[in-house]
């Protein structure tokens, strides 16, 4: 039975999707243009995330010609030392210590060298994850500015307006619908950070991956909030008075 997984398409046309409502709506306005960067990085992810998890046979050859490389280097050099064994066996105490510290230093030398050799196509995807999981937690943070201003409490009526408050354009269902707007790109935003961890397995990649997705969510948290007051406020405009 195969796992369930997240499907690169379908985000990428959910997005289309809630970038045609915003701009149906909203077609001046700020959030608009993010929905659109945010549709990019959708489509970019649908195109990147499944080749970032595919091997790459150039840094593998690369590596595997470096390794050989190092291992035939170390081969030479412990041939050369015990092809002169006589001689150090002769060899005072001082130069036995000195000659056991180079050898414990070239052992660790090559030791790290193929550490790094190995681990560079590691390396090398993980770069390229968390440059693009870092565009999404910039985006999620933009949109979190859009909602800064959008504050529900202005539409009680009881608030006064100084000469520095924001603009107040939207009636209270289009603050809503504004709202809302906001929280649905952040799930999406989220969504798109997911599938960089679904076809790459790295802890790291995942730590950043749970980072923006906790972003995201907390962000929508805050969304929500100013929702519910907004709903609120427009239920008791429209209760019946008794």
């Amino acid at each position: 039975m195969k796992g369930i997984r997240l499907r690169a398409k379908r985000i990428a046309e959910t997005a289309v999707l809630l970038s045609q409502r915003i701009r149906e709506r909203f077609p001046d306005s700020g959030l608009c243009r993010v929905s659109t960067r945010l549709l990019e990085l959708g489509d970019k992810a649908r195109i990147n995330a499944p080749t970032i998890g595919r091997p790459i046979y150039g840094v593998r050859i690369a590596g595997a010609a470096l390794i050989l490389l190092v291992m035939s280097f170390a081969v030479v050099l412990v041939w050369t030392v015990m092809s002169q064994a006589d001689e150090l066996s002769r060899a005072a105490l001082p130069e036995l210590l000195e000659g056991l510290e180079a050898g414990t230093n070239l052992v660790v030398l090559v030791g790290l060298a193929i550490y790094f050799l190995i681990s560079l196509e590691t390396r090398i995807k993980r770069a390229r994850a968390l440059r693009a999981i870092h565009e999404l937690r910039s985006i999620a943070h933009v949109i979190d500015m859009h909602q800064l201003t959008k504050d529900p409490h202005y539409y009680r009526g009881d608030t006064e307006s100084t000469e520095h408050s924001p603009k107040r354009e939207l009636s209270l269902p289009e603050l809503m619908r504004y709202l809302d707007y906001c929280s649905e790109m952040l799930s999406i935003t989220s969504k798109i950070a997911a599938l960089y961890i679904q076809y790459f397995s790295d802890s790291v990649v995942l730590d950043a991956v749970s980072d923006v997705e906790h972003l995201c969510d907390g962000l929508s948290r805050k969304v929500w909030q100013k929702m519910n007051i907004a709903q609120d406020i427009s239920d008791r405009r429209i209760s019946p008075v008794n």
